[in-house]
């Protein structure tokens, strides 16, 4: 399913980071984590409300097979992640 969940891409709708590119790492009721591998790693995620994001419905399946098998997802995957989605 698409939506506000691990592995999914959202766009920054307010903020200082407006218009940037993040990818979910939980949703924790009306907020969400999010990093860009840069910036914003697994290690300090962007706490941020759900009404600030924008879901683009769009999921890394690497994200989340690893996420699945219950492996450590790194900060170049999450980068190559939301690299490959502006490039579509």
């Amino acid at each position: 399913m698409l939506g506000y969940e691990f592995g999914s891409i959202v766009i920054s709708k307010a903020g200082h980071d407006k218009g940037e590119y993040f990818v979910i790492l939980k949703t924790v009721d009306e907020y969400v984590y999010l990093m860009d591998g840069i910036h914003r790693t697994l290690e300090k995620p962007k706490k941020k409300n759900i009404k600030h994001v924008q879901c683009i419905y769009y999921e890394d399946k690497n994200l989340i097979n690893k996420n699945a098998m219950h492996e450590l997802v790194i900060d170049e995957e999450v980068k190559r992640a939301i690299k490959i989605f502006k490039k579509l």
